[in-house]
């Protein structure tokens, strides 16, 4: 352990997620065992429409520990490496795209969700993803920038704890693409691709919806990218079934 983690240990009192070692948040080793790539994936069901979407990790383990340290509990020392592996996730439809500005859409939280924990973590994670692919050079030398455009409408539930039904349901009219953020963007590039970002895919109800919003404001999109997915199962002839989190050959 180096002095900047015994110190840590000793005024912070932190450890790693992964393996509970003293120190950082999350130790080298486990952080050389996160994915390096991303794959597709697909809710089961799929909302109608919904489009290509890639993650790079399954919603589970140690990916699951930090999505819900930085959401949750505010350790924002987990920004950079969860906004490196959405950064995985955008990558894979950079690289079936032709070169051209990419703009990065937060999936946005509710405004009290926002206040309550004062972090909007997947603008967060969005802004480092950016960072990551212009380092990276993942961008293929393409303008990499993020773009708040959406906003949820007032009286929007939080999503925990409701099944697929209820997702659709409390999503459906969720969002909206104001006319000044437009005219930002607009001021910026006069053609870019967008790519929506989430930290979990679960049922895809909100990147369905996300979708929906800026296309009714003429911003088709051109993927949906995230951290990590969920693994849907059921029991199926006494067989536990993945259902969501695929593998898709290319």
């Amino acid at each position: 352990m180096s002095l900047r983690d015994a110190y840590a240990d000793l005024v912070l009192g932190s450890s790693c997620l992964g393996c509970g070692v003293p120190g950082r948040m999350l130790c080298a080793a486990c952080r050389g065992m996160l994915p390096d790539s991303a794959r597709e994936v697909r809710p089961v069901p799929c909302p109608p429409g919904l489009a290509p979407s890639t993650a790079a990790a399954a919603y589970d383990g140690l990916v699951k520990e930090m999505v819900i340290g930085l959401k949750e509990r505010q350790l924002l020392a987990l920004a950079r490496p969860l906004g490196d592996l959405l950064a995985l996730a955008v990558a894979r439809h950079v690289d079936a795209l032709p070169p051209a500005a990419v703009v990065l859409v937060p999936v946005p939280s509710r405004a009290a969700s926002v206040r309550s924990r004062g972090l909007d973590s997947t603008r967060a994670l969005a802004s480092r993803a950016a960072v990551s692919l212009r380092a990276t050079g993942a961008s293929r030398g393409a303008d990499v920038t993020v773009a708040a455009l959406l906003r949820t409408r007032p009286g929007l539930q939080d999503q925990a704890g409701l099944d697929a039904m209820q997702r659709a349901a409390n999503l459906a009219g969720a969002l909206t693409c104001p006319a000044p953020a437009l005219r930002r963007l607009a001021r910026r590039h006069r053609e870019a691709v967008v790519i929506v970002c989430d930290d979990v895919i679960t049922t895809g109800a909100t990147a369905r919806e996300a979708q929906r919003a800026l296309a009714v404001a003429g911003l088709p999109i051109a993927g949906i990218a995230a951290v990590a997915a969920t693994e849907r199962r059921r029991h199926l002839d006494t067989r536990r079934v993945c259902l969501s989190f695929t593998d898709v050959a290319h």
